[in-house]
Order: C-alpha cells, then structure tokens, then sequence
C-alpha cells in the first residue's frame, strides 16, 4: 500500500509543478514513471497522488496521451503568501532547466537567511503568459520580483504591467534579460568581454572563418553578437554576413531547428569554427555536425556562450560557464536590499558580472 506521507509529498510537489507551469505553454503533467524516478517514491505512490489530483478536480487524464492539469482552475486559485513575512517571486523563461535549477538554488539560499519564501513563474519565453503572470500577482502580498525578461530585444507590450508594479512600489531586479526602457536595476555577465575572449582564444589558434549562431529576440545574445563583431575587428578579421545565422527563440528550442543548422554550415565550406549563443544552440549544432559526420574540433572547432550543464569539464567545450549559482545571490540580495531600504529605482543596485572562461578541447590549432 502506499505511504501516506509520500503519497501527500508527492501530492504537494505535483500542486507546486502546477503553480510554477500554470502560465507556460504545456499543461502536461511529467509522465509516473518520470516522477517515480525523479522523486524516488513507488508507481503505487505516484498514482496515489494522481489520484488525489483527479477526484480534487485538478487534474484530468487522457488515455494514451497523458496527464493534463486544468490551467483555468490554476489560474484562478488564490496563490499561498507563505508564513515568511517577505515574499518572493520569481518569473523565469523557463526553456533551460539546468540554468533555472542553479539559479533558483542560488536565490533560495539568500532567502532562506532573510526569512522570506519564493514562488516560482515560467513564461515559456511568451508575452502572453508573461502578461497572465503579472496581471495575477500584482494583486496578490509580493514584497517583489526577480525577473528574466521575455524577447527583451523587442518591444515588450507588457511595461505597462511592470509601470504598475513600480506605482504600487514593488521592486524587481532583473537579470540576464531587461527592459531598457524601465528604471529596474539589473545582474547581467559582461557579455561583451566574454565574446572577445573566445574569439581570442579561436584568432590565436589561427582562425580566420568564423560562423556565430545568434537569437535576435534575446538582448543577451545581441550583446554576445556585438561583442563577437568588435573582437573580430581588433583582430583584423573580415566580418562575412553569410557566416551569421539569426534565428528566433522558438526556432531554437525546437530540434527541427537542427536540419536549418546542417544547412547553414553546409552554406559556408570554409568556415573553421562556430560561435554558439548559449548551451541550448550548442547542442543542436553538435548534432548538425554528427548528420554531417565533421567531428569536433578536428572538422570543426566551437565555442560556446553561458554554457549551463554541469559537465563543461567532462564535454571539453571550451566556453563561458553560466554562473547561475552565484546570479541567484546576486539578484535575491539586492532585491531584499531594496525592499528593506523601500526603493524601486536603481540605485547603484545593478551588478556586472565577469565571465568565467573554461578552456576544453574544443578548439583545433590551425
């Protein structure tokens, strides 16, 4: 029989799963087999718990697709405060779950000092669900905001959500992505300096032809852009348009985006190397090049942006490591110091941080 204390744990992750994807894209539940591995508990269990869900109305199956959750029913549930006499949330994009869960430690342990509790959002990177989002708490006891923001190089129909929040005094601090036109403080990396160290690294081993992947929706990637052009020029290098491939946010959380990137390279012959944008864009060109049989670095070298996993080390990419950790104490202690001193505006709270370089064997010396 199942343990009526997993059975309640279970129950009670599976509610906060539900909070935390209520304004993202997919109202499907992870799969029993998923969660008994990932929670350690027994099938019993988990069906215990679903269960439960079921007869609460909250959830609902259908067979041989899954498990779904009700999104009108979450969206319309009074959100818990917490006992904590300072509440937290957090609104993230969600498309990179290893960047998300250091972040989120790295926020819960300055918290988890402060007396103050968190509730976590996720976009899905969508203007939509991050208006949901806003609309619902700012209504609701948030002493404030750690936000990453969505399309941040495009213009936000949504600043009028955030000039509401500043109204009502409520401060956020945003990281990796921001909305320039706000007067919110901001935790970015010197993203610049990050690329004219790679691109260093690639001149130094002779080479000439570069290629760079690059999301044009994301301010972060147009500044590792910029600063991939200015390194390239100090080196003397020609910049050659056909060697950038912009695509959209979308485009780059889909695997079919991979058959694009296998063309693209296909395109340029004597490229040597490629910049990738982040970690998600890296894996899919390690994938383009698998289908092209052109191994790394010997066909190809590569270097990589904000590379989020835990294995830089064992992958040998040489790339910038995402420093999701140390961000997430960055951002919650200049957010609880804004809200003890009770400012909303920068002032002197935002934070450049310098770029951790990890030199692998990515690279092949011409």
């Amino acid at each position: 029989m199942a343990s009526e204390k997993k059975t309640e744990q279970v129950y009670r992750w599976l509610l906060a799963y539900i909070d935390e994807n209520k304004f993202a894209g997919s109202q499907k539940l992870p799969s029993e087999n998923a969660l008994r591995r990932r929670l350690s508990v027994s099938r019993e269990t988990v069906r215990a718990a679903f269960d439960r869900l079921v007869q609460d109305g909250v959830v609902y199956k259908i067979r041989g697709s899954g498990t779904y959750f009700n999104k009108e029913l979450a969206l319309s549930r009074e959100m818990s405060a917490g006992s904590a006499p300072r509440h937290i949330g957090l609104i993230l994009q969600g498309q990179d779950a290893d960047a998300n869960s250091a972040l989120i430690e790295g926020v819960k342990s300055v918290l988890a000092e402060s007396q103050a509790d968190l509730s976590v959002f996720l976009t899905d990177n969508k203007f939509a669900n991050e208006r949901r989002c806003l609309q619902t708490v700012v209504h609701q006891n948030f002493s404030g905001f750690i936000v990453d923001g969505v399309k941040a190089s495009l213009l936000n129909p949504n600043l009028d959500c955030y000039q509401e929040l500043y109204r009502r005094h409520i401060p956020v601090v945003f990281y990796n992505n921001y909305y320039k036109d706000l007067r919110y403080p901001r935790v970015i990396v010197n993203d610049r300096q990050c690329a004219g160290e790679l691109i260093d690294l690639l001149v130094a081993a002779g080479h000439r032809h570069i290629a760079g992947i690059f999301v044009y929706d994301n301010y972060q990637s147009i500044e590792k852009f910029q600063g991939m052009t200015a390194a390239l020029q100090r080196h003397g290098v020609e910049y050659q348009d056909d060697y950038i491939k912009w695509c959209i946010s979308n485009e780059a959380h889909d695997e079919s985006f991979v058959r694009t990137i296998e063309r693209f390279l296909k395109g340029i012959p004597r490229c040597t190397a490629v910049v990738c944008c982040n970690a998600i864009i890296y894996r899919l060109v390690r994938k383009a090049l698998d289908r092209m049989d052109r191994r790394v670095p010997e066909d190809c070298s590569l270097v990589c942006f904000d590379y989020s996993g835990g294995d830089w080390e064992a992958a040998g990419i040489t790339c910038s490591v995402y420093q999701g950790y140390e961000m997430g104490r960055q951002v919650a202690t200049r957010l609880l110091r804004m809200i003890d001193r009770r400012d909303c505006e920068d002032r002197g709270y935002s934070h450049v941080m310098k770029p951790k370089i990890y030199v692998g064997n990515s690279i092949q010396t011409l």
